[in-house]
């Protein structure tokens, strides 16, 4: 018998579409000039790389020209951080972030700091995992040079105020920044309304493929390379570029575009809902976390008390269901979440943080199949922890 599989881990990463590997397959193998190149082969790859980029920006509403590729919303959020610190250094040594940021960014920072060219702010969050503008306010100094909020956070699907926020930064002329790696495809993302000066994104979170990324750079931003070279990418990221990756972005970007038209996530945030439900209804003293309603429509980020996370993750994967316990690239990690230990929960819950992030392909009938998978291991487990006491019955009236 087949082992049944589900995958409910969506924001780690997701299925490169049929169409997107569809529209790579020719830059493998037929076309696959140098898109630098002067020759006629050259220039037909070239064109595609800068068709690729306007259907990348058309998925943000941004120009052409304000697409820089990466090989990942990682490299990205690096390019943003330490590219703008390093193009203002004369004007200012200061960054603010917020305390449930990716990693990406924390240890991009974390750099700076040790090269002695910048100071960090990390701005609190409440228990919803919300960042309070009033926060930024009064944290921005005469040195402040850069701020960068997370657009929602990839562990508890969280959305931001972003426009609120952006406001304020540049109300003091300050570069505003936002990593919506998560947020893509599954929300309009329009960088004129956000009013944002850097916005990443990932290929691979939006059905495309994994090993490229881009960055919003909006015009006349002052910011500098990490690496030097060629000419490729404005000179902002030099280096042959990754012809296949880029491709398969600028398709996925499309399809992204037509999801959203679609309003594919209200069916995914319908199941997302209804898995909630299911799992609140069935296993007791389990917490949500993250805002109740403003977060990722497909995301749900729960914690099973007197159950450690990691026990949760394992039995699941035996029964064929995949999930994760937090940041894929926290993985490895012994520590709690970052995430989770700013939004101040409670040390019963979080230890055992599970995340589902489901997607247009996922059905009920896998949902179904999960909960009752999931109670069942909640329960073998609970019967063997030491802290675990069954509630008693309501008493009869």
């Amino acid at each position: 018998m087949t082992k049944r599989k589900i995958y409910l881990d969506n924001n780690s990463t997701t299925q490169c579409d049929p169409q997107v590997l569809d529209a790579m397959l020719p830059y493998f193998s037929e076309h696959y000039a140098n898109p630098s190149a002067t020759h006629s082969m050259g220039r037909f790859t070239r064109k595609a790389i800068e068709q690729a980029r306007a259907e990348v920006a058309s998925l943000i509403n941004a120009k052409p020209n304000e697409i820089v590729f990466t090989s990942s919303g990682t490299e990205a959020d690096n390019l943003a951080i330490r590219g703008i610190s390093k193009a203002l250094m004369g004007k200012g040594n200061h960054v603010i972030i917020s305390s449930i940021e990716h990693s990406a960014i924390i240890h991009s920072l974390d750099h700076i700091k040790k090269w002695q060219m910048g100071e960090v702010t990390h701005l609190p969050v409440n228990h919803y995992g919300i960042v309070d503008p009033d926060d930024l306010r009064q944290v921005i100094t005469e040195r402040t040079i850069l701020v960068s909020i997370i657009h929602s956070n990839n562990e508890i699907g969280t959305i931001q105020s972003i426009k609120e926020l952006c406001a304020i930064a540049h109300k003091k002329g300050i570069y505003f920044h936002t990593d919506a790696v998560a947020s893509a495809g599954k929300i309009p993302l329009d960088v004129k309304t956000l009013g944002v000066d850097l916005l990443t994104i990932s290929g691979h979170k939006i059905h495309g493929p994994k090993g490229v990324g881009a960055l919003y750079v909006k015009e006349d931003t002052q910011i500098e390379g990490m690496i030097h070279g060629g000419h490729q990418e404005y000179g902002i990221r030099p280096g042959t570029e990754n012809l296949t990756g880029i491709v398969g972005l600028g398709k996925a970007s499309m399809l992204a575009m037509n999801q959203l038209k679609q309003d594919e996530c209200k069916k995914i945030e319908t199941l997302r809902n209804y898995l909630e439900i299911g799992i609140k209804n069935r296993i007791p003293e389990v917490k949500v976390n993250g805002h109740p309603t403003q977060r990722l429509c497909n995301t749900l980020n729960v914690s099973i008390a007197y159950v450690e996370g990691e026990a949760l993750l394992m039995n699941l994967d035996l029964e064929g269901i995949a999930v994760a316990a937090g940041s894929a690239c926290s993985t490895g990690k012994s520590e709690p979440s970052h995430v989770l230990k700013a939004m101040g929960v409670e040390d019963k819950y979080i230890n055992s943080p599970i995340r589902f992030s489901l997607d247009k392909n996922n059905t009920k009938e896998e949902i179904d199949y999960t909960i009752e998978t999931l109670v069942k291991i909640v329960e073998r487990l609970r019967a063997i922890s030491p802290l675990w006491k069954e509630p008693k019955p309501a008493p009869q009236t």
